[in-house]
């Protein structure tokens, strides 16, 4: 018992301090995309063609990105040929709105709050139930990390609960495998009204690398009411804890 005592004393506070201070992300971390259209010529497809999701498009005659599809690969900004197209170390993607994923033309529309009622309801204590449907684990193992000492979830009231039936929303990984397709909608049955959607991540979203195959449902945008869209492939926690922050009114 000395021991531990000894250790935690050495450790000390482990603890970040978001959101009071910004988060320390390593250099290799890809955040939200930038696009440079002063550089990006009209009539270049090039990066077009080598995204392998289909992530980017030409909207209004403006090279824009699909959050909701980008796996925050480098193959666009590496097949540029005039340097339009690099990654930030900006966080903060998650969005209340499918269209608000779209980036490139203008500013970044951050996730905003629940309205009042919600508000009152969940402001202060929000349960949720995590959904694994059919993903790799990737976003599922980011999503635990958030109950560390490092980030600490429960210190904002947040916390992920066992059974629907105690929780006040699903979180939802994966793309929806045909196999998961009844037990998600049954867990969605199963949370008392009212009650909130999360997905989180590509696949969630739009179905990730496994879009358009025979055995998945492209995420949960046609099966469930979504209030919160979390981009990423994995999103990284600081990411996920953005997102949930702004969705109750705390940031």
């Amino acid at each position: 018992m000395l021991s531990i005592i000894r250790e935690r004393i050495r450790q000390g506070h482990r603890t970040a301090k978001y959101p009071q201070e910004a988060p320390t992300l390593p250099e290799r971390f890809r955040g939200r995309p930038i696009i440079d259209q002063e550089k990006c010529p009209q009539g270049c497809q090039e990066c077009l063609a080598r995204c392998p999701f289909g992530a980017l498009a030409l909207r209004n005659n403006t090279l824009q990105i699909d959050l909701g599809r980008c796996l925050f690969c480098p193959e666009c900004a590496t097949s540029c040929p005039h340097g339009a197209l690099s990654f930030s170390s900006d966080h903060r993607l998650a969005a209340s709105q499918r269209q608000d994923l779209w980036t490139g033309e203008k500013e970044a529309q951050l996730a905003s709050a629940l309205n009042a009622r919600m508000l009152r309801l969940f402001g202060r204590s929000l349960k949720l139930r995590q959904v694994s449907a059919g993903g790799c684990n990737a976003c599922e193992a980011d999503i635990n990390v958030l109950g560390t000492l490092v980030f600490d979830l429960g210190r904002f009231g947040i916390q992920i609960v066992a059974s629907p039936r105690h929780a006040d929303g699903l979180l939802v990984t994966g793309p929806v495998t045909e196999n998961m397709r009844s037990a998600l909608l049954d867990t969605y049955a199963a949370v008392p009204e009212p009650k909130i959607v999360i997905a989180s991540g590509a696949c969630a979203i739009t179905g990730g690398p496994f879009r358009n195959s025979p055995e998945v449902h492209n995420g949960i945008g046609d099966l469930l009411p979504i209030d919160l869209y979390i981009p990423g492939c994995p999103p990284h926690p600081y990411t996920v804890l953005d997102g949930l922050l702004r969705m109750l009114g705390r940031l």
